[in-house]
């Protein structure tokens, strides 16, 4: 990724676009969690459901989050990489978060981040998210 004084303006959007939607995350701020997010968007994540289509099914998704994860809400970002063209872009980065498990466990969990993102009327839209962690033997 080129470095932050020389990212291109469509870089700097998606990385505040990727912020404000971490931090709305951590403060369980639906409206602001579902606001960049595409009507049509594909997400396919690491609980089930597997594959949720729509903007109605990714915000379910949410509910399950929230009342598994630790409180504050931990959910932060770093390797964020940007790759953007004139109305397509795609991002990656590794996250954080802590979650209890079903026996009341805290588990502090690093998963990937894949976005894909189109420019629609000036603004950057995401159409999918990918959150991924390792394969376990």
């Amino acid at each position: 990724m080129t470095q932050h004084n020389s990212r291109s303006n469509d870089e700097t959007e998606i990385l505040a676009l990727i912020e404000r939607w971490a931090q709305a995350v951590r403060n369980q701020d639906r409206a602001t969690i579902r606001e960049a997010h595409d009507a049509d968007m594909l997400m396919f994540d690491v609980p089930p459901p597997f594959l949720s289509r729509g903007l109605d099914a990714y915000m379910a998704t949410w509910e399950p989050f929230f009342s598994m994860a630790e409180k504050p809400v931990a959910f932060h970002f770093h390797d964020i990489e940007i790759t953007a063209g004139e109305d397509v872009a795609f991002a990656t980065a590794v996250g954080n978060c802590v979650y209890f498990d079903p026996k009341g466990h805290r588990q502090p969990l690093q998963f990937r981040l894949t976005m894909g993102l189109r420019k629609i009327d000036g603004r950057w839209r995401v159409m999918h998210e990918h959150h991924s962690v390792p394969a376990e033997d």
